[in-house]
């Protein structure tokens, strides 16, 4: 798999996890576990160099 391709699937998947997320409660069990997710997608997008000033929508 080329690093375009990986930032592609971690682009997507950051976009979906945040859709889950928003649609269930914060204190969740279920939230928890996604926002581990979401956090670590965000350190991989970031350290691609990937601007998610307007990917991300959940700012946490």
């Amino acid at each position: 798999m080329t690093e375009k391709e990986m930032l592609k699937i971690s682009i997507e998947e950051f976009d979906r996890i945040q859709d889950y997320m928003l649609s269930c409660e914060k204190n969740s069990e279920v939230y928890k576990k996604m926002k581990r997710r979401y956090t670590a997608l965000k350190v991989i997008l970031t350290s691609s160099g990937v601007n998610l000033t307007e990917l991300d929508i959940i700012k946490e």
